[in-house]
């Protein structure tokens, strides 16, 4: 108000004012009001505070450019420990990637590549005193078939358990690896023939127990190949290709484990022509089907007979079904194979029937090509049963009951409406479970070969066969016995109140004409 503004006029006086003027920025200024004594401000005054001015200007400068640097100090600090972060990142992401690129992300064993590496180290360390060194391939059976039922998840699990027990085994001698899917192989410098075999037959033992995952009891087992040098190579590539023929031969032999053996060489599946020659069998019709009968133990009549797959390769001679079957599922060509069982086998049938021979004849199916989505339409749709389907069973193995067990009760029950009976083979070596068995709609089951062969000297497999068909009996389903190998086996399965028999005491598999004499003597 003007009356306040009049008292400070009275008041102050006369007033000085000086600018507080930086290098670039106006920065404030300094007043001064009521000079001692009265008096005005003059020039003198003026030229003074001036120059006071012009220190404080300095002054907060300075003291700003302090504050700015301070800034850039904390600023520099931060960028530093950025930097810092990053750069342990980075480390972390470069042993990390050096980790992937060495070592097998699920079993933490070493790749391929760190195993070849390794591999060369101890060539080259061996070469000048030609020191044997083994190695040995490990293949796990059927493992494509576990991991499609029991999921990724859980197979890699398993895998991570049997890598544990191998390690458990080694007790820190040789290298071990994981080569990829279901291959391992293990280096074992300083170790012969005998001593390589010996290892081999210690990790096939590590197997017999079975592993437990999530509940289930999964059985697992593994062919193994063991090649040596200098004798069977003296480069990473020669053995390890070799080891591959001796696994192929060992899982074609059943024998668990294989020496490699040069005059072997023309009969290993792993060659690349393998897939192109079944390709041009399937175009060609060059597979066959072999008959084995299932007999009936009560009166000795022929109850069934079994289809089985046969190839003769114009070159290699007869392949064995196991290797031509698990290159057909690798390869995709397992569901046309199956196609082409089943037309040949309702063909059979239908020349039978007009014979008046009602003989129901069963085919293998694997797991992947039940499973199929396609597979019951195809039945349901393509007219290939023509009404035969009750004098068709399907085998199916016990690797089925880690399937989505809807899905399964589903495609089964499909499969029942068009007359085709089920039956569960090889049981007792690998997954049922009780409560779900009596729940399918299967109504035979067939006891493992293993079993039954031994059970004339091994009184454990006797009581596994006789406890088997009593389960049988009690869910209401007919037993085969697998692998009837001698007269007193036969007897002995009488005995037991056993349904059927199969083996080769009976018959073994033979072609259609030859079987039509056997099944006319039976008759006759």
């Amino acid at each position: 108000e003007e009356s306040e503004r009049n008292f400070w006029e009275k008041e102050a006086g006369s007033v000085i004012l000086v600018p507080l003027q930086g290098r670039k920025h106006f920065l404030g200024g300094i007043a001064g009001i009521d000079k001692r004594g009265g008096e005005d401000f003059d020039r003198r005054d003026l030229n003074m505070l001036s120059l006071f001015a012009s220190i404080v200007s300095i002054a907060i400068e300075n003291a700003m450019a302090v504050q700015k640097m301070e800034e850039a100090r904390r600023l520099t600090e931060g960028y530093q420990l950025q930097l810092q972060r990053l750069n342990r990142q980075l480390s972390e992401s470069n042993r990390e990637l050096e980790y992937l690129s060495l070592y097998d992300t699920v079993t933490g064993l070493p790749n391929r590549s760190l195993f070849q590496d390794r591999f060369r180290q101890h060539l080259a360390q061996a070469g000048p005193r030609r020191q044997p060194v083994a190695v040995l391939l490990i293949d796990l059976n059927n493992f494509k078939e576990v991991n499609e039922t029991l999921g990724h998840e859980r197979g890699d699990q398993l895998l991570r358990d049997i890598a544990r027990r191998f390690l458990d085994c080694l007790d820190g001698d040789g290298v071990l690896s994981r080569l990829g899917g279901d291959e391992f192989a293990l280096l074992l410098p300083g170790q012969d023939r005998q001593q390589g075999l010996a290892r081999a037959a210690r990790l096939l033992q590590e197997l017999e127990a079975p592993f437990d995952i999530d509940g289930l009891t999964i059985a697992v087992s593994a062919s193994i190949g063991v090649a040596l040098y200098p004798e069977h190579g003296e480069d990473v590539g020669t053995l390890l290709r070799h080891t591959d023929q001796a696994m192929f031969l060992a899982k074609s032999g059943k024998r668990g484990v294989s020496l490699y053996d040069p005059a072997h060489n023309h009969s290993s599946p792993g060659m690349l022509t393998m897939t192109a020659d079944l390709r041009q069998a399937l175009e060609q019709g060059a597979f066959e089907l072999h008959y084995q009968p299932k007999v009936t133990l009560a009166d000795g009549r022929i109850g069934s007979v079994e289809a089985l797959g046969r190839w003769q390769h114009p070159q290699r001679g007869w392949v064995p079904p196991n290797i031509f079957i698990n290159v057909l599922e690798q390869t995709g060509m397992i569901d046309r194979y199956t196609h082409w069982v089943i037309e040949t086998a309702v063909a059979r049938v239908k020349d039978w029937q007009r014979r008046r021979r009602d003989i129901r004849i069963a085919v293998n199916l694997s797991t992947q090509t039940l499973m199929s989505p396609d597979f019951v339409a195809w039945l349901e749709d393509s007219g290939v049963l023509d009404g035969m389907g009750r004098y068709l069973q399907f085998e199916i193995t016990e690797n089925l009951f880690l399937s989505e067990y809807e899905r399964l009760c589903a495609i089964l029950g499909r499969i029942r409406q068009l007359g085709i009976s089920l039956s569960i083979d090889d049981f007792g070596t690998g997954y049922s479970s009780l409560a779900r068995l009596k729940k399918l709609p299967v109504s035979e089951l067939k006891i493992d070969r293993s079993f039954v062969m031994d059970m004339d000297s091994s009184t454990d497999d006797e009581v596994i066969v006789r406890s088997t068909i009593g389960l049988a009996h009690n869910l209401g389903l007919s037993v085969v016995a697998e692998g009837v190998e001698t007269a007193e086996t036969y007897q002995r399965l009488i005995g037991m109140g056993c349904d059927l028999a199969q083996g080769y005491w009976i018959s073994k598999p033979v072609p259609v004409e030859e079987f039509e004499r056997f099944m006319a003597k039976r008759e006759a």
